[in-house]
């Protein structure tokens, strides 16, 4: 059985349809959060994550799927047979939340679309996240995340002025939709708590793409676009940019605000880059010089006193031991098949509650528990 939780989501049920990486993201906070999250897998593999390598030692299990599934339990069921759908049906009379990404359309083709599901359980918040979204004329094209983030403009602020856009190697529209989504589910539990009906919610990870771009969007939208590399924020001005040091690493640099600047230029020694910021397209060749006499490290305990808004930027790898995580309690460890395999804590989670999480699922670790509960009255008997 699964464990108590102390979380503050204990009590809801969340069944998990999705894959790969946004909706597992999006679910993974609610497990988190101390809800009882049911994946559901199809059989002959389940989901295509629990592949991709790295693996966790001595096992066929992704460390990606380990670190976006902790928490969670998993039922094998497949969906396109009568079995596999009335248990699905008798599952969604017991939930809180319905999660799913196939194409719009497929769920319905099964008879599991969220006005079936809503039928049976007219509290149920059933969130469909889909990349175009469920209407519109690309509902039903295929996408990845850099095809959102294209056609949402996050693309388009990336780059250098006159050069290509670039791929930023991780997923914004991805977990920005994902992010989205669960506040957006989240909002309709409370709104389901204070009037007693549940939601159907159409969630486009485009769209989370779309409202990464909270400060040059609305400029944008009302006459006043920026070209690509050049604006104060995207690392064209000298106080807001990426510098290399002497050993190759990097600092950031973002003394925007005057006083910030201002101790920023006494640090360096150069009171004269003071009321050259904005105006002396000199400076950022001057701090880039500058910056290669010393290594990354360096450079970042001379300044670290400053106020001057400085820091390394670190490598992955770097960051469990960088003392501000440490203190902050960012990285735990569960062990999984026997391994110990190190987790990021979701932001805001209590660190008491991170240790305690269980590990991520086998596929269908959890099909006879889950199906057991059903039988054990856990459902309306007209229902059961």
């Amino acid at each position: 059985m699964r464990p108590v939780s102390s979380g503050p989501l204990d009590g809801i049920r969340v069944l998990d349809l999705t894959r790969l990486l946004p909706g597992p993201y999006l679910t993974l906070l609610f497990a988190d959060l101390g809800a009882d999250v049911i994946k559901i897998e199809a059989p002959g593999g389940g989901d295509w994550v629990r592949y991709v390598p790295p693996l966790v030692p001595n096992s066929s299990t992704s460390v990606q799927f380990v670190a976006l599934n902790r928490g969670k339990r998993s039922v094998v069921l497949d969906l396109k047979s009568s079995e596999g759908a009335s248990a699905l049906r008798r599952l969604v009379v017991t939930a809180d939340v319905l999660v799913e990404s196939s194409r719009p359309g497929v769920m319905d083709r099964l008879g599991l679309g969220p006005d079936a599901l809503r039928e049976l359980n007219p509290k149920l918040i059933c969130a469909s996240l889909t990349g175009y979204g469920q209407t519109g004329p690309f509902r039903n094209r295929a996408g990845h995340d850099l095809n959102y983030s294209a056609i949402g403009g996050t693309a388009s602020r990336t780059g250098s002025a006159g050069g290509p856009p670039i791929a930023l190697g991780f997923q914004v529209a991805d977990i920005g939709g994902a992010l989205h989504g669960a506040i957006a589910i989240l909002a309709a539990l409370v709104g389901r708590a204070r009037h007693g009906g549940g939601a159907t919610l159409d969630l486009s990870l485009t769209e989370g793409a779309i409202a990464m771009n909270a400060l040059s969007l609305p400029a944008a939208l009302n006459g006043a676009p920026e070209e690509r590399g050049t604006g104060m924020l995207d690392g064209t001005a000298p106080g807001y940019a990426f510098y290399e040091c002497a050993d190759g690493g990097f600092l950031a640099v973002a003394p925007l605000e005057h006083k910030f600047w201002t101790s920023f230029c006494t640090a360096m020694g150069r009171p004269d880059w003071g009321p050259r910021q904005h105006g002396d397209p000199l400076v950022k060749g001057e701090l880039a010089q500058a910056f290669l006499t010393a290594t990354r490290d360096e450079w970042a305990s001379r300044l670290a006193f400053a106020d001057a808004c400085v820091e390394p930027v670190l490598e992955l790898s770097e960051l469990p031991s960088h003392p501000l995580h440490v203190a902050r309690e960012l990285f735990f460890t569960l062990w999984q098949n026997g391994h110990p395999v190190r987790h990021v804590r979701t932001p805001g989670l209590d660190p008491r509650l991170a240790e305690s999480l269980r590990p991520a699922p086998s596929l269908g670790e959890h099909t006879a528990e889950v199906l057991a509960e059903l039988e054990e009255g856990k459902l309306p008997t007209e229902l059961s």
